[in-house]
């Protein structure tokens, strides 16, 4: 007896369903990566937008493109001036960016546009949430070392030179809070304390924003603060 085929029509209908799911899927994605940007490679950056699967790369992209990253800060609401170039050879300074709200100190320096978005950044999803959850008040003061240096890598007469040549980095000492406290990264880096987690928590934050995040863990030099920079040249060190 001679088996049954299936019907001609039904195969023909099956084959035409299975050829319309890829198409669907590829619709969906795209009304979903539009209504998140954050995960959207191809949408413009948004310092308000939540980090997601692009924001690094976004990030990353600004280091080498200064119009980019000023116009990220200003489609971000996010005050700054744009200072004049200044110096020349290996100290030349083409972009100096200051932020104009937010809390370092003893000054907001300029650095560059990187450096400022990513500041930005860091002190949204990282500091300001960690200070809140691990120590109980909001940041009133960030204190830093310094930005600009016209030197070599550790002060050396020969090698690369320092990113803070061209204020590329920024070396953040300590942190003041709301209710007076300060915790600094000289004497509250070690232990379990909810000072030393904070600490931790913040350095490991920062490492999604910048290029180069170096600390205590990293080297002696560093046992007084964290250095940030943006720099492109190399693969990120997060340590």
């Amino acid at each position: 007896m001679a088996s049954k085929k299936p019907n001609t029509h039904f195969r023909t209908a099956r084959r035409a369903l299975l050829a319309l799911i890829p198409v669907a899927l590829a619709i969906a994605g795209w009304q979903w990566l539009q209504q998140h940007p954050e995960h959207n490679p191809m949408a413009p950056l948004n310092l308000n937008n939540p980090p997601g699967w692009a924001t690094r790369s976004k990030l990353a992209a600004l280091r080498s493109d200064v119009g980019e990253c000023r116009a990220v800060l200003e489609r971000s609401d996010v005050a700054f001036t744009a200072l004049p170039p200044v110096g020349d050879g290996a100290c030349a300074r083409p972009d100096r960016t200051q932020l104009g709200d937010y809390p370092l100190s003893p000054d907001t320096p300029a650095v560059t546009c990187p450096v400022a978005a990513a500041l930005e950044l860091w002190r949204r999803d990282s500091v300001a949430p960690a200070a809140r959850a691990l120590l109980g008040s909001n940041i009133a003061r960030i204190e830093h070392l310094g930005v600009f240096s016209c030197r070599r890598m550790y002060g050396g007469s020969e090698g690369p030179w320092s990113e803070h040549a061209t204020a590329n980095a920024i070396d953040i000492a300590a942190f003041v809070l709301d209710d007076g406290r300060r915790i600094s990264v000289l004497t509250d880096w070690k232990g379990d304390a909810p000072e030393a987690q904070f600490l931790r928590q913040v350095r490991d934050g920062a490492c999604t924003s910048f290029a180069t995040v170096l600390s205590p863990d990293y080297n002696a030099a560093h046992a007084d603060h964290f250095h940030f920079d943006q720099d492109d040249r190399w693969s990120s060190v997060c340590r």
